[in-house]
């Protein structure tokens, strides 16, 4: 069984706090370790329910964005994406977004979410400063239909 086919060890998960450093992000492409998917955050949305049948609707919600933040390596590839859902006549096909979160060895995921029908929002740069040089971050904001977790 290849190792993107196994399934979290939640055994791992009862022994101790998970950290969060550790992680892969596929954008769908197949290839979570590739120097491109090398995201140093992920910012998770609330994952809400909304009952209307209930009478409990949300007073403006504001929509469930998945954020992926990365440093700028000149890679196009999000851009390229951004641009196909900013110039389609047609909505572009959807992606599956997969984050796993690894074990402290980063041989074992201990925890999934699959991003379902994700397509890009918006697609943000840090600032750039000549005072603080710093790194240049590139900051993604996915729409999404569901999540799953496994």
């Amino acid at each position: 069984m290849s190792p993107r086919a196994r399934r979290p060890d939640t055994r791992l998960a009862l022994q101790r706090p998970l950290t969060s450093g550790n992680f892969l992000v596929d954008l769908g492409m197949g290839d979570p370790r590739a120097p491109e998917a090398g995201f140093c955050e992920v910012v998770f949305p609330e994952f809400m329910l909304a009952h209307p049948e209930a009478g409990l609707a949300l007073a403006a919600p504001i929509p469930p964005y998945l954020v992926l933040r990365r440093a700028a390596t000149g890679a196009l590839d999000l851009y390229q994406w951004w641009a196909l859902s900013r110039d389609a006549r047609k909505p572009p096909p959807r992606r599956t977004v997969t984050v796993e979160l690894l074990a402290a060895d980063m041989a074992v995921t201990v925890m999934r979410w699959r991003f379902l029908k994700a397509s890009p929002v918006s697609l943000a740069y840090s600032p750039l400063n000549a005072q603080v040089p710093g790194l240049l971050y590139e900051t993604l904001s996915l729409a999404f239909d569901r999540v799953e977790m496994g």
